[in-house]
């Protein structure tokens, strides 16, 4: 029996999603589909560089504002296509994650951390202080009411993070399965080693920071249409750099789809508690389910599985 390779998999529920949105006529869903496929992007991304190296990165809301405030840029220069704003602000995003590696990354440890706070911080003040992109007052962004080939614009953004969300799978899975997984595991288990032994330690952090820091980039672009009202606190969000930590956390930071399946569960679970109870509660939700399992499971849904099976395998060793 032949078996399927892993990168078909994301494609098919894809296309199973992608058909469910064509038949499903509220709404609501497509808005609440739309922000669990953005963190599944955010927790992809992040995973890259915090996941796969141990480089822990509190900087996540800032490349993603830098994304959605490109688009503003754009919006008011000459309205590009929305597909246009996401390149162009995933390659902005990556260039910062350049200029960012390039100055913290000889740091370790708490920081690295520390400094990738301050990244966004600064920038926060900076758009804050941008009267062209709306300042503090913020800048609203008129969202088309439809487009060719979709019943609504709100499914169109749907399906395009759809598209990212795939994209950002498929990159992060070839990186996990390439050398340069290999390398940046290496690091996360011991970098001092990694470097006696003549892995480019210092290539391989900045390339993970660059293609992390684009991909969340391209997360926020299509955010200003999305949300219609952007300013800096929602893009700058506290939610953002919780969120894109706790669902590698809690899915498994050593595979891809851990923050996938971290993802998917804490972003569902707090859609509904802001319907049915608060939407204050979201990120009490998210710290007790990530005290619970570094408590439980530090190695997250991802690690129990790996580890039951290595249980099954030795009882049915004779």
């Amino acid at each position: 029996m032949t078996r399927v390779p892993s990168w078909v998999w994301p494609i098919v529920v894809a296309g199973l999603v992608l058909a469910a949105s064509r038949v499903v006529k509220n709404e609501y869903y497509m808005f609440a589909g739309y922000v669990v496929l953005q963190y599944v992007v955010l927790a992809s991304a992040w995973n890259i560089l915090g996941g796969y190296s141990g480089y822990v990165n509190f900087g996540s809301a800032a490349f993603f504002a830098i994304g959605a405030y490109g688009t503003v840029v754009l919006d008011k220069l000459w309205q590009p296509p929305l597909v246009v704003a996401i390149f162009l602000g995933g390659i902005v995003a990556s260039l910062v994650g350049l200029v960012t590696a390039y100055l913290t990354l000889r740091l370790r440890g708490v920081f690295f951390a520390i400094a990738t706070l301050a990244l966004a911080i600064v920038l926060q003040t900076l758009v804050m202080n941008w009267d062209y992109v709306g300042g503090p007052l913020g800048y609203y962004c008129v969202r088309p009411d439809s487009i060719v080939g979709f019943p609504s614009y709100v499914n169109y953004l749907f399906v395009v993070m759809l598209a990212l969300a795939v994209i950002a799978v498929l990159v992060a899975r070839a990186i996990e399965s390439s050398f340069i997984g290999r390398g940046l595991a290496a690091i996360r288990d011991n970098e001092l080693a990694a470097e006696c032994c003549g892995v480019p330690t210092l290539r391989l952090k900045v390339f993970a920071t660059m293609v992390s820091g684009g991909l969340m980039g391209m997360a926020g672009a299509p955010f200003p249409y999305y949300i219609t009202y952007l300013d800096p606190n929602s893009a700058f969000s506290f939610a953002y750099g919780i969120n894109s930590i706790a669902m590698p956390l809690v899915g498994g930071m050593t595979r891809w789809i851990g923050p996938v399946i971290g993802a998917v569960l804490l972003a569902v679970i707090q859609q509904v508690a802001t319907v049915t109870i608060s939407s204050e509660l979201n990120l009490m939700i998210v710290g007790g389910l990530l005290i619970g399992f570094i408590t439980v499971a530090p190695n997250g849904i991802v690690g129990l599985f790996e580890q039951y099976g290595q249980q099954r395998h030795g009882r049915a060793s004779p």
